[in-house]
């Protein structure tokens, strides 16, 4: 892989989700609109508790805001679920859990076009966060997250995903 993280290879995806190409990450957070996909996934404790992490200042998209627990691109060559386990690794050191697919949606920024796969999992082992990636990690009540939508403390892509999670989770 090159040194250069802007030059790393992501997949290019049609709506649904297959491979027409590739790019570097960079002309994919060009404004470029290449469609790419993502994987997130949100980690509930067995109290329904959210783990968020807060988003490292030294990132360039949405410094300092807390976020869905993981959160990365998928590789060019790689599968979803190799993607989401090796996130999940890198970002939380978490090696073993049990995703479940929440849904499939298009997120669209002003500078960007991703094709975001989200999964939730219920975990309650040891987090170790990625200094580098993340300032800081941990479990939100759900109505304190409720509470705060809106003013600025979340990531606007966490704050949409989070509306349809909920849907979601209390439709089970």
């Amino acid at each position: 892989m090159a040194n250069n993280v802007n030059q790393e290879l992501f997949p290019i995806v049609n709506e649904q989700g297959e491979v027409i190409g590739r790019a570097t990450r960079a002309e994919c957070h060009s404004g470029s609109m290449l469609l790419h996909p993502v994987v997130h996934l949100h980690i509930f404790d067995s109290k329904g508790r959210l783990y968020l992490q807060r988003r490292s200042m030294n990132k360039d998209i949405q410094p300092g805001k807390w976020d869905t627990a993981v959160g990365g691109h998928i590789d060019y060559g790689e599968s979803v679920d190799e993607a989401l386990r090796r996130e999940v690794r890198e970002e939380l050191g978490i090696t073993r859990f049990t995703p479940i697919h929440n849904f499939t949606y298009h997120f669209r920024s002003s500078v960007e076009r991703e094709l975001v796969y989200s999964y939730r999992t219920i975990y309650e082992g040891e987090i170790k966060i990625d200094p580098v990636e993340i300032d800081e990690g941990r479990y939100w009540d759900i109505d304190d997250i409720i509470e705060q939508l809106g003013q600025g403390v979340f990531t606007p892509n966490f704050e949409q995903e989070f509306q349809r999670l909920l849907t979601v989770i209390h439709a089970h």
